[in-house]
This record gives C-alpha cells, sequence and structure tokens, in this order.
C-alpha cells in the first residue's frame, strides 16, 4: 500500500503524533480537525458558530492540500460537547455543502482537545 502524508500551513499544525490527512490511491483520510487558527495555534472565540466555520475552514484547507475539495468529501463525523448545537450546525454546512450531501455520524462526547465544542473529521475521495 502506497500511502502519502498531507500536510499544510494553512491548517492547524497537529497537535499529537498524527497527519492531518493520509492519502493511500484516490481515497484521503482527513483527521479531525477543531476551530484552532492555524496562523495562532488558539482556540478560536465567539461559540458554537465561530468553531463549526473554523474547523470547516480547516478541514477544506486540509482536503485542498490533498487535491481535493469539501465537495470530494464522502463521509463525515462530527463530535459535539452538546448536541444542543445540532440544528444551528445543520445550517451552517448547509453552506459549506451541496446536495448530495456525504454520509455522516453525530457523536456526543464528554470532552473535545483544548475545550472546543466541535470536531469534525472527513474521509474523501478524490475524482478520477
Amino acid at each position: 500500500m502506497t500511502r502519502t502524508i498531507v500536510s499544510t500551513p494553512a491548517a492547524p499544525a497537529a497537535i499529537g503524533p498524527y497527519s492531518q490527512a493520509v492519502r493511500s490511491g484516490a481515497t484521503v483520510w482527513l483527521s479531525g480537525q477543531i476551530a484552532l487558527d492555524p496562523a495562532s495555534g488558539q482556540l478560536v472565540e465567539g461559540g458554537i458558530d465561530a468553531q463549526v466555520e473554523r474547523a470547516l475552514r480547516n478541514l477544506a484547507a486540509v482536503a485542498q492540500a490533498a487535491g481535493g475539495s469539501l465537495a470530494d468529501v464522502v463521509k463525515l463525523t462530527l463530535f459535539f460537547t452538546d448536541l444542543v448545537h445540532f440544528p444551528r450546525v445543520n445550517e451552517i454546512m448547509a453552506a459549506h455543502f451541496a446536495a448530495p450531501y456525504p454520509a455522516r455520524s453525530t457523536v456526543g462526547v464528554a470532552s473535545l482537545p483544548r475545550g472546543a465544542l466541535f470536531e469534525v473529521e472527513a474521509v474523501m475521495v478524490l475524482p478520477g
């Protein structure tokens, strides 16, 4: 199996022993993104809306570095520390994804790195 590590300064550097994404063939596994500002490495302020927007911009930056875009995402996993935000996140995501939408799982968790409220990870298949 050939694999290529994907990395970009347009998204936050990994805060542990993992890669921003790994590509094998046309499939790219994008690591979870929280709302860290790539320049400062700090969690953005502004609540759930700001955090979801920043996390999705981070995910898009990694997708672009891998040669794709959010339009190529086939599967998303969303992590929330409070599922009360689920309807608002759906509204924000509608601005970033178009039909046909990727498959998606949503998971409620007790906590996320750096005190984040939201995290998103993805699987992308590049057009061939």
